[in-house]
């Protein structure tokens, strides 16, 4: 059952005007937008520039010693026994992408792309970084 009309209505923006009015004197005031008060990264992201940072290194090392590539390859060969038959369609794509010529390897491993980050996140050619190299970026990357 409605209401019967009294013809006093407010309009809506009155009703809004009225609202904050009594926000105000009660000491709160009204935020429009939420902006934090310093930039924050989240743990994905820095992880994401510390691969990009570990690739950036391993494309260089292997730029000027491309004897390296063959180490990536046999790490790559090695993941592909441990799968046997049905390789993860990551290693799978990694084993064409080795077959490509160097300059497109590296241009796809470093790529500032969604593809670049979903390639790094299963790439043989951090593994020919050594130990003290990789400990260095990633104490660079702390977060």
């Amino acid at each position: 059952m409605a209401r019967p009309r009294t013809g006093k209505a407010l309009s809506a923006a009155e009703r809004m005007r009225r609202h904050r009015a009594r926000r105000r004197a009660a000491g709160l005031r009204s935020v429009r937008s939420w902006a934090p008060r310093e930039a924050t990264w989240s743990d994905h992201r820095v992880a994401e520039a510390r691969s990009l940072a570990m690739h950036v290194m391993a494309t260089r090392r292997i730029g000027a010693d491309p004897a390296l590539l063959a180490r990536a390859r046999a790490t790559l060969d090695r993941w592909l026994e441990r799968y046997g038959e049905r390789p993860p369609p990551a290693i799978a794509e990694w084993r064409t992408l080795l077959a490509r010529p160097w300059p497109e390897i590296a241009a796809r491993a470093t790529a500032l792309t969604e593809e670049g980050a979903r390639l790094r996140q299963s790439s043989p050619l951090a593994t020919v970084l050594s130990a003290p190299e990789r400990r260095r970026i990633h104490d660079a990357f702390r977060a």
